[in-house]
C-alpha cells in the first residue's frame, strides 16, 4: 500500500516521504480500515516536527484521525464488522498504523461506525476535534443532561474544536457564545449554531459577553492566558474551564481570584484521558454524528502525494480541515 513515513523528526518537506510499505494486517482486537479520507491536525504536525516527543523506533505514518471502511478484522473482534463505515480517533497514537495511507490498523475502539448518510468528509472531521470538545463540555463528571439550559462559552468558535463545542453544546440544549477574530470566522460560528458571537477583536468584548450572560457554566478554552480576563469577567461558583490547547508561554494563574470566584481550571490532553471518559466523550460524539447534529467543517483536500503541503497549510492556520485522500 502507498503510505505517507516519517522516520525521523523534523520538518515537512525534510523527513516526509510517501512510499509503498506492506499492508498490516489486523492482530487481535483490531480492525483493518481501508482509508477514504485522513484528517490532518495541529497535533499531527506538532508530532512530526518533534515538538511532542521523539523519533519513532523505526517508521510513523501520522495523522490520529480519518474515515473508511472495515475491510479485516483481528481475532476476537465481531466478523459483522467487515463493511462498516467509520471515523477513527487516536489511530496514531501508540501505534505506527496512523490514516495517511490506503490501509490503518487500530483497536477496534478507535473505529466508530458512522451514520450511512453522513459524507466522508464529517467522518474525517471528527476525532481529536470533536472528542476534544466533548470531553472539555463533560470534563467534571456530569453527564451530557447535565448541559441543558447551562450557558457555555467557546473560544475561538471558528476552530475545529470550537466547531464541535459550539455543536455538541446546542445539542445538549446549552446557550452559546463564542468569540472570533474576523466576520468569515463569525460566519462558521453562526453556521454552527451559536446564539451570540463576538469578535474580539472590537471593543467592548467582555461587555457584551457579560449583556449575553453575566455567568457562564463552562468556558471551552483555546487560549488562556490571552482569554483569561474574559474567562474570570464571566466566571462564578462552580464555573469550570476547560483548556485544551497550550500557548508559547505559561500563563500566570490567579489563584485568589479563581478561590474567591470558586472557580476551576481543568487542564485537557485527549492522550492521557482515563479510558471511562474518552470513552463517554466518543460516544456522545458519535450519537451526535447519528443524530445529525455535527456537520463538516470547510474542507481543503490534497492527494497523499501532497501530504507535505497539507501538513504546512495546517502548520500556517489553514481555516477549517485539511483532509489528505489516498
Amino acid at each position: 500500500m502507498k503510505a505517507a513515513i516519517y522516520r525521523r523528526t523534523g520538518p515537512a518537506a525534510e523527513v516526509l516521504s510517501v512510499e509503498d510499505v506492506e499492508t498490516p494486517e489486523p492482530g487481535a482486537g483490531e480492525v483493518r480500515v481501508r482509508i477514504t479520507g485522513s484528517g490532518v491536525n495541529p497535533t499531527d504536525w506538532k508530532t512530526r516536527a518533534g515538538l511532542t516527543g521523539q523519533d519513532p523506533e523505526t517508521f510513523q505514518i501520522p495523522h490520529q484521525d480519518g474515515v473508511g471502511v472495515v475491510d479485516a478484522v483481528g481475532r476476537g473482534v465481531d466478523p459483522s464488522l467487515e463493511g462498516q463505515r467509520v471515523w477513527l480517533h487516536l489511530a496514531a497514537f501508540r501505534n505506527r498504523w496512523g490514516t495517511a495511507a490506503e490501509y490503518a490498523v487500530v483497536p477496534v475502539e478507535r473505529a466508530v461506525p458512522l451514520p450511512g448518510d453522513a459524507p466522508d468528509e464529517l467522518g474525517a472531521c471528527l476525532g481529536v476535534p470533536a472528542v476534544t470538545a466533548a470531553h472539555c463540555l463533560l470534563v467534571r463528571g456530569e453527564g451530557r443532561e447535565a448541559l441543558r439550559d447551562r450557558t457555555v462559552l467557546v473560544a475561538g468558535g471558528a476552530g475545529a474544536v470550537g466547531h464541535y463545542a459550539i455543536e455538541l453544546a446546542k445539542h445538549a440544549g446549552a446557550r452559546v457564545v463564542t468569540t472570533v477574530s474576523s466576520e468569515e470566522k463569525a460566519e462558521l460560528a453562526r453556521a454552527a449554531g451559536a446564539d451570540l458571537v463576538v469578535n474580539y477583536r472590537e471593543p467592548g468584548l467582555i461587555e457584551r459577553v457579560q449583556g449575553f450572560a453575566e455567568r457562564v457554566d463552562r468556558v471551552i478554552e483555546v487560549a488562556l492566558g490571552t482569554n483569561l480576563e474574559l474567562d474570570l469577567a464571566v466566571a462564578g461558583a462552580g464555573t469550570v474551564i476547560a483548556v485544551y490547547a497550550n500557548e508559547p508561554d505559561d500563563p500566570v494563574i490567579p489563584t485568589r481570584r479563581l478561590m474567591v470566584a470558586n472557580t476551576s481550571i481543568s487542564y485537557v490532553l485527549l492522550y492521557g484521558v482515563p479510558s471511562d471518559e474518552l470513552a463517554a466523550a466518543v460516544s456522545w460524539t458519535g450519537d451526535a454524528a447519528a443524530a445529525g447534529a455535527l456537520s463538516p467543517l470547510p474542507v481543503t483536500r490534497y492527494g497523499l502525494d501532497d501530504v507535505v503541503a497539507a501538513h504546512e497549510a495546517v502548520e500556517q492556520g489553514a481555516v477549517g480541515k485539511v483532509i489528505v485522500t489516498p
